[in-house]
């Protein structure tokens, strides 16, 4: 059985660090299992969640949603997504038409193969984040600026992912991709599993192109725990 892994919201609170007791639990429970991590977040942030003992003990970790593969340790692929001025004026437009008003810096982030777009910004605190997430619940914004993204550029995708953001990549460069090198079967755990959302693209290619999958939407790093209790 190979698993793969979601990270916000999965393995950790939304860009927080892991639970000590669930770090301990995973880390024995992860040895001679086929351990991949897929998430919108970079490799500097990710290590800042789940800590450099889970990161170097994947079998391999796909950075910006598989736009930069490592194993052991090592970037052994990725690819190149500039952010195009036409975009960024798009993005600068929502920042004006958001009726969310509190704001702090790095609404913008770009990353290997993925641009990260924020409303009220990276750097604001966690509070910020949890009030902004349950407010967007019924605003659907995030939404909505994704699909304005892909009517606009036809060839760019966008998706819902963390509390606050949307992950902005090529068409067809979404999470979905690291099917293409994992074998089944195939266990595959993620909170953004439904349309609009992260993970939708890799539920969607598993429930129609593979035979042998189990897929576990969880709403909380604390059922990913209680899952995984039943898989050792």
């Amino acid at each position: 059985m190979n698993y793969i892994f979601d990270v916000d919201g999965t393995l950790t609170p939304s860009r927080l660090p892991i639970d000590k007791g669930f770090e301990a639990f995973f880390l024995s429970w992860m040895k001679d299992k086929n351990v991949y991590l897929v998430t919108g977040s970079d490799k500097d942030k990710t290590i800042e969640q789940v800590g450099e003992k889970i990161w170097n003990n994947c079998t391999r970790i796909y950075q910006s949603c598989g736009n930069a593969v490592y194993e052991s340790g090592k970037l052994i692929r990725q690819i190149e997504f500039k952010l195009d001025p036409q975009l960024e004026r798009l993005l600068d437009e929502f920042l004006l038409w958001s009726a969310w008003d509190d704001r702090y810096q790095t609404n913008i982030e770009e990353r290997i193969g993925l641009i990260n777009f924020s409303v009220v910004g990276r750097e604001c605190p966690q509070h910020v984040r949890d009030k902004y997430y349950k407010w967007d619940l019924t605003a659907q914004e995030r939404e909505t600026f994704c699909q304005v993204i892909e009517k606009k550029f036809p060839e760019i995708e966008a998706t819902v992912g963390g509390q606050i953001s949307i992950d902005i990549y090529p068409k067809g460069k979404n999470k979905s991709q690291v099917l293409e090198e994992i074998k089944t079967p195939i266990t595959f755990f993620g909170d953004k599993c439904e349309p609009g959302g992260n993970d939708y693209p890799i539920v969607e290619k598993m429930f129609y192109l593979i035979d042998d999958y189990d897929i576990c939407c969880v709403k909380g790093w604390e059922e990913t725990y209680e899952i995984l209790k039943t898989k050792k």
